[in-house]
């Protein structure tokens, strides 16, 4: 306010007291149910009232609002060696994925012997390759239900506990459909491991890189036959590591940051745009797995009935497809995040798709041997860089029911793929397998394309 001052030509302000700001409930003359946030996230506020004591998962889980952009502060990105107990954690998940490569690459291998020791057709054999199919997608169901009510330690437990009860049982030679059955159980294990650690590790920082080396072991894992040993070993290392990531840590880790409520899973399949990346990841994932175990698992067979090698050179064929992969895991892991994975992927299906008419349409043994090794190479980086393309495109609070259900969905295909290759050859002989691998290269080519713009992950 100014008031004249005796001709001088200064003006003296009166000062005015203001009101306090009150929420915007209180001034439309609605009470308040929660006290205002004032870190952004109303989760804290939410369990802090008297009535969202629930210890239910989905009590901590709904009626969460967006971060202020404002007040919520970024949240730093896990290293692989930061915390100090990630090494260990990371350790523990190479072991595992050693385990799962030995697990997947063993279908095939045991193809002939199967078909000599229980006298099966074509047709009946590729049963053991359809019985994963059933666990992985139980695992796609039931992963984000595991993270929010027992944790990553359940995790940790429930699936070197399923490999461990399917590799006793295998190692006694049961009838061949309890064979069948019990491989539900491993594809169980596979599947909830496969989604929860690509998950974690694909939200780090150099996320192209150690997934590299985790899908590594995957592959140098498909060199080695699953033990009941190394079973044991998984489950004791997993457990111990993931001891403390309990559900409460997992929950207050993840929050939920849209405005949604209700199953996580839900949202990540059925809400736009996030249900657009997991179902294009989804089938993505299911063809890329598909061609991965169909060649691992019926190369052998390809090269002794219709390339007429000696068993044990064709058993090296198959040997140099696994190793190419684990190579191109590892090397192609530095030059993926280099030029981008939308862009690199682009560049490696095609490269695969020219070695794989190459393996069809050269009828020479070596060339065969040869080509189907690099083939591996440009195949090798594809499930880390889906992983990481996830993470991208994912809000953090669904990367466990997203990225879960895509990589659990994603890896039936080495179920669905491998059968349908032995139905078909029980018509048409095992030499069907190269075009179905040539028609789902072009079909997940597609898929890829696909998937919105990715920005670069802050590292």
């Amino acid at each position: 306010m100014e008031r004249p001052n005796t001709g001088a030509s200064t003006a003296i302000m009166e000062p005015i007291e203001l009101d306090p700001v009150r929420p915007q409930q209180e001034a439309l003359g609605v009470p308040s149910k929660h006290p205002p946030s004032l870190t952004g996230h109303s989760l804290a506020s939410f369990r802090s009232h008297p009535s969202a004591t629930s210890d239910s998962p989905n009590a901590a889980d709904r009626n969460e609002t967006l971060p202020s952009p404002t007040t919520a502060s970024a949240e730093p990105i896990e290293l692989w060696n930061k915390p100090a107990i990630n090494i260990y954690r990371i350790s523990a998940t190479f072991w595992s994925f050693l385990i799962m490569g030995a697990n997947d690459a063993t279908y095939g291998a045991i193809i002939p012997y199967l078909e000599e020791y229980y006298g099966l057709t074509y047709l009946v054999v590729s049963l053991i390759f359809l019985s994963p199919f059933v666990g992985y997608n139980l695992a796609a169901v039931l992963n984000n239900t595991v993270h929010m009510r027992l944790g990553q330690r359940g995790v940790a437990f429930l699936g070197p506990l399923c490999h461990l009860i399917a590799y006793v049982v295998i190692s006694v030679h049961p009838p061949y459909p309890v064979l069948v059955v019990v491989f539900i159980l491993a594809g169980l294990g596979n599947g909830f491991e496969d989604s929860a650690w690509n998950a974690w590790i694909g939200a780090m920082a150099n996320a192209n890189e150690v997934l590299g080396f985790l899908h590594a072991f995957y592959g140098l894992g498909a060199t080695i036959a699953p033990l009941v040993g190394a079973a044991v070993i998984e489950l004791a290392t997993s457990l111990h590591a993931f001891w403390g990531a309990t559900a409460k840590v997992f929950r207050d880790a993840h929050p939920r940051t849209s405005d949604e409520s209700g199953s996580r899973l839900k949202e990540a399949m059925a809400k736009l745009p996030a249900a657009r990346v997991t179902w294009l990841c989804a089938l993505f994932l299911l063809g890329y797995v598909g061609i991965e175990v169909a060649l691992g698992g019926w190369i052998v067979t390809f090269m002794i009935r219709v390339r007429h090698g000696a068993a044990f050179a064709s058993g090296m064929t198959a040997t140099g497809f696994w190793l190419g992969i684990t190579v191109g895991r590892v090397v192609l892991g530095f030059v993926t995040p280099r030029i981008g994975e939308k862009l690199a992927i682009a560049i490696y299906l095609p490269l695969a798709l020219a070695l794989q008419l190459l393996f069809w349409l050269v009828p020479q043994f070596y060339v065969s041997a040869v080509a189907v090794s690099l083939q591996g190479f440009f195949l090798g980086p594809m499930f880390p860089a889906a992983m990481v393309a996830c993470t991208k495109l994912l809000p953090k609070h669904l990367h466990v029911s997203g990225i879960g259900f895509a990589a659990a969905f994603g890896g039936s295909g080495g179920a669905i793929f491998p059968f349908a290759v032995g139905a078909i050859a029980q018509r048409a002989g095992v030499q069907v397998l190269q075009p179905v691998v040539v028609a789902l290269l072009v079909v997940i080519w597609g898929m890829w394309m696909g998937l919105p713009r990715m920005g670069r992950k802050r590292e």
